[in-house]
């Protein structure tokens, strides 16, 4: 049996991040990511500009979960890709995970940063739409080049719909918002750079009917019901975004259940512990007074759980792990970065 100080559920940036600090303080380290690929939600924005991280100039998504992932690398923890957690339980003074491989994993503490769970979109409830997922109907924008100079149809009114409309606005040639509502609902600054270009945005409206071309390979033209209206649309490409289906799924045994409020986990304030000892919480899963859901928040979540899963195992630990600039682990790796600096 191999037992770790830490297992982390999740592999997004709260999960990346509580992997570089338990390493900075020198426990053994696990991350347990359900997807194939490190990254968390942030993958779903590969090419978003982020311009809210402490101490970065603007980053490209991609650019950024890149830098997370080689920093979270820094003290080499195991990393289990395509692993789904499927039931936790605690044996005298350690946890068991059992996962969908049919595996166990040991571990003395658990830091369970899974965000807002395994994020599927939803489809769109049209007959015959799912076979052009692999043309001209996205759910998600992996590289912008695609859609230059093109006509795309963005369903949704939310945060994401309408910052990918306008993140559209510089490649597209034309960008058309449909919304079921009467009103868009994302943040009221996205909202004005698309009236400020133009944008033709239609409310109270919804996809109908999807036409194909001749060969029915791709969508060429869209029927929209606005408001009892029949109006057709010829397009390029659509993109859905009418949200996520959401799903924590981590089970525990009777003994240990968590503490929930609106299936957020409540942590102690300060110390991002659950009610159950050895169980902590970082990042979006977390629910407590004065959350702050921005990445900052996420980093801070990571580093106050690791530092309470540290003194939960040897409670004469220092309270907190020493600066990077004061901290012997990093001498050598800043003797070879100056050295590249300087000779280069």
């Amino acid at each position: 049996m191999e037992l770790y100080d830490v297992t982390i559920i999740g592999g997004g940036p709260a999960g990346l991040y509580s992997a570089f600090y338990s390493g900075l303080r020198n426990m053994k380290t696990k991350i347990i990511e359900v997807q194939s690929i490190l990254g968390g939600k942030v993958n779903i924005y590969p090419e978003k500009m982020l311009w809210d991280v402490g101490g970065q100039p603007p980053i490209q998504a991609q650019h950024f979960i890149h830098n997370l992932i080689q920093q979270a690398m820094t003290f080499e923890p195991t990393v289990c890709l395509n692993t789904k957690v499927d039931n936790i339980t605690k044996v005298e003074n350690y946890f068991v995970i059992a996962t969908n491989d049919g595996k166990l994993h040991y571990s003395k503490t658990i830091l369970v940063a899974v965000g807002g769970g395994i994020l599927n979109p939803i489809k769109l409830d049209l007959e015959g739409a799912k076979k052009y997922e692999m043309t001209n109907l996205h759910y998600t924008i992996l590289g912008l080049e695609r859609f230059k100079n093109k006509t795309v149809l963005v369903s949704g009114g939310g945060n994401g719909a309408i910052d990918w409309a306008v993140e559209l606005l510089y490649v597209a040639e034309e960008v058309i918002v449909v919304y079921r509502k009467d009103q868009l609902t994302a943040h009221e600054a996205q909202i004005e750079k698309l009236k400020a270009h133009g944008v033709k945005i239609l409310l109270n409206a919804k996809i109908k009917k999807l036409v194909s071309n001749e060969e029915k390979t791709i969508i060429n033209e869209v029927v929209i019901d606005n408001a009892g209206d029949e109006q057709i649309l010829i397009v390029d490409d659509i993109l859905i975004c009418h949200g996520y289906n959401r799903e924590i799924s981590l089970t525990y045994s009777k003994e240990i259940q968590p503490e929930l409020h609106e299936e957020y986990y409540l942590v102690s304030k300060g110390k991002c512990m659950t009610n159950i000892p050895g169980i902590f919480g970082a990042g979006d899963i977390m629910s407590y007074e004065d959350k702050v859901n921005l990445l900052i928040g996420t980093f801070q979540d990571a580093v106050l759980a690791v530092n309470s899963a540290k003194l939960f195992i040897q409670p004469d630990a220092s309270k907190i792990g020493m600066v990077s600039s004061h901290n012997d682990m990093f001498e050598q790796k800043n003797r070879e970065l100056l050295e590249k600096i300087y000779l280069s």
